[in-house]
C-alpha cells in the first residue's frame, strides 16, 4: 500500500514536471516504464480484490460455524462429522489447486493472479473451518479440553499450514489464534502453577515457542508483519509469565526476574541480525528489530520512571511463597533466550570492530541502557532498596533516550524518530507535574511551555527539513 501511493504520487508529479519542462517526453516515459504507471489502477483494484475477499471469507465461515451450531441438536454424530469433515477437505483441496494454478502461471497472466487470490482466500476459510472443525469433534467424542487447548490446538494447525504454504495471511491468522489461545490459558496458569497438560506446557513456555516458531515463518513468507506480530507475542508472553512489575516490589523471591523480563527483549531485538540464519544473505528484519527495541525502551522507561511501582506496599496481594514462585518461573525459555542474546552481541561486536574501530555511540548507549535497566531492578530487590535513586535513574535515561532520538532525527531528516522523542519528552514532563502533588499554576505554566516548546521545535524542525542544504 505505501509503495502504490508512492507511486501515484510519482505519476501526478512527473505529469506536471513534464508539463512544466522539467524532463522531456522521453524521460517521463522511462519513469511510467520504471514504476509500471499503467498498472496502478489494476493493482489498486487488486487490493481491494483481496480485502473484500477477507471480510467476506471471515463472515462466510461464521456462516458456517453459526449453521453448525444451530443444527448439532438436530443432527446425528454421524451426520455431523460428514458435515465438517466435507467442509474442511472441500475447501482445502479446492483453495490448495486453486493457489497452486496461480503460482504456476507466474504472476503475468491477470487470470490466474485472480485464482492464486481465490486459492489463498479457500485456503484462509478452510483455516477458520479447522477451529469450528476441533470444536465439533471434541464434541462429538466428549474429549473434555479447555478452550486455552482448542484455540492453541488450532493456532498450531493454522501454523503448519502457514509452513507448508508459506502464506502471510495464514501465518498471521495462527499467531492471532495462538496468542488468544495463551491469553486464556495464562489466567488459568496462575491460578493453578502444575503442569497437568500439553496447553498449560506451552503455555508456560511461550516466550521460547514464539521466538522459535514465529521467526523461522517470518523468513519463509518475507513477511515483515508476521516478525513483528512474532517479536511482540514474545515480548508479551515473557512479561506475563515473568510477572515482573508485581515481583519488583518483594526481596528474596528470585530478585533476577524483573531484570530478565526487562532486558531480554530489547538485548534480542537491537542484536538480532538476519545473516546469523544460514542461508540468508540479506538483512530484511534488522531495521524492524531495532525499531521495536528502541518501542521497548520508551515503553519500560516511561513504566517505571512512576514513583508506584517502586512501592513496596503497592502490590501487597502477591503471595509471598517463594518455592511457588520459583516453580512457575520459566528457567529454560530464559536460559536459552539469555544465550541467544549473548551469542548476538558478541556477533554485532564483532562484525562492528571488523569494520571500523572507532566507537559507536549509538551502541554504547543502547548498551548502557540494557545494562542500567537489568542492575538497577536486581540491586532493588537482591541489595538493597533504592526507590528514589530508581526513580531518578528511570527518568535520567528516558530524558536521555527521548533527547537522542530527537538527535537522531535532526541528523538523519527522520520525522518519526524526532517526533517519537518529543513525544516522550512532552509527556515524561506532563506525567511527572500530574504525579507528584503541585500548584493548579504551576500545572498551567508547565502545560503552556510544553505546548510552545512542541510547537516551536516542530515549526524548527519542519522547516530545517524543507531548506536546502548548504554549499560547502
Amino acid at each position: 500500500m505505501v509503495l502504490d501511493n508512492f507511486r501515484r504520487k510519482l505519476r501526478q508529479e512527473s505529469k506536471i514536471w513534464r508539463d512544466e519542462g522539467l524532463i522531456n517526453s522521453s524521460q517521463h516515459q522511462q519513469l511510467s516504464d520504471r514504476y509500471q504507471f499503467n498498472k496502478i489502477e489494476e493493482a489498486s483494484r487488486e487490493n481491494f480484490i483481496i480485502l473484500v475477499i477477507i471480510i467476506g471469507s471471515v463472515l462466510l465461515s461464521l456462516g458456517v460455524i453459526t449453521f453448525i451450531a444451530a443444527n448439532s441438536q438436530a443432527w446425528s454424530r454421524e451426520v455431523k462429522l460428514i458435515v465438517v469433515m466435507s467442509l474442511l477437505i472441500g475447501t482445502s483441496i479446492t483453495g490448495f489447486n486453486y493457489f497452486r494454478q496461480g503460482l504456476a502461471s507466474g504472476s503475468g497472466n491477470k487470470s490466474q493472479r485472480s485464482k492464486k487470490t481465490l486459492g489463498e482466500a479457500l485456503l484462509f476459510i478452510s483455516a477458520l473451518i479447522l477451529g469450528a472443525n476441533m470444536a465439533v469433534m471434541a464434541q462429538i467424542f466428549n474429549v473434555s479440553s479447555s478452550s486455552s487447548a482448542l484455540f492453541l490446538a488450532w493456532g498450531l494447525g493454522v501454523i503448519a499450514m502457514a509452513y507448508s504454504l508459506r502464506l502471510t495471511s495464514l501465518g498471521i491468522l495462527g499467531i492471532s489464534v495462538m496468542q488468544i489461545g495463551y491469553s486464556i490459558g495464562v489466567e488459568e496458569w496462575f491460578n493453578s502453577p502444575a503442569i497437568d497438560s500439553w496447553a498449560q506446557l506451552i503455555v508456560r513456555h511461550m516466550p521460547l515457542i514464539s521466538w522459535l516458531l514465529y521467526i523461522p515463518l517470518a523468513y519463509l513468507c518475507l513477511s515483515r508483519w508476521i516478525f513483528a506480530l512474532a517479536a511482540i507475542a514474545f515480548a508479551t508472553a515473557l512479561q506475563l509469565n515473568l510477572n515482573p512489575l508485581q515481583r519488583l516490589s518483594y526481596a528474596d523471591i528470585a530478585p533476577w526476574v524483573a531484570s530478565f523480563a526487562f532486558a531480554l527483549p530489547p538485548a534480542l531485538w537491537w542484536s538480532y541480525d538476519d545473516l546469523l540464519f544460514p542461508k540468508v544473505n540479506y538483512r530484511l528484519f534488522q531495521p524492524l528489530a531495532r525499531t521495536l527495541a528502541l518501542i521497548f525502551f520508551g515503553v519500560i522507561f516511561s513504566v517505571l520512571s512512576f514513583r508506584w511501582q517502586w512501592d513496596t506496599s503497592y502490590f501487597s496481594t502477591l503471595n509471598n511463597d517463594g518455592n511457588s514462585v520459583l516453580r512457575s518461573l520459566p528457567f529454560l525459555d530464559i536460559g536459552i533466550l539469555s544465550g541467544l542474546a549473548a551469542l548476538q552481541w558478541l556477533y554485532l561486536l564483532r562484525h562492528r570492530n571488523s569494520i571500523s574501530r572507532k566507537l559507536d555511540i549509538n551502541l554504547i548507549a543502547i548498551a548502557s541502557f540494557i545494562f542500567l535497566t537489568a542492575l538497577v531492578p536486581y540491586w532493588h530487590q537482591a541489595i538493597s532498596p533504592i526507590g528514589p535513586l530508581a526513580i531518578f535513574i528511570f527518568n535520567s535515561m528516558l530524558s536521555i533516550f527521548a533527547c537522542g532520538l530527537m538527535r537522531e532525527g535532526m541528523l538523519n531528516g527522520d520525522r518519526r524518530a524526532f517526533w517519537g522523542g518529543m513525544l516522550l519528552l512532552t509527556s515524561q514532563i506532563i506525567s511527572r507535574v500530574l504525579e507528584y502533588d503541585t500548584d493548579l499554576l504551576f500545572r498551567a505554566l508547565v502545560f503552556a511551555f510544553c505546548g510552545w516548546g512542541v510547537m516551536s521545535a516542530g515549526i524548527w524542525f519542519e522547516r530545517r527539513l524543507s531548506s536546502p542544504p548548504k554549499k560547502s
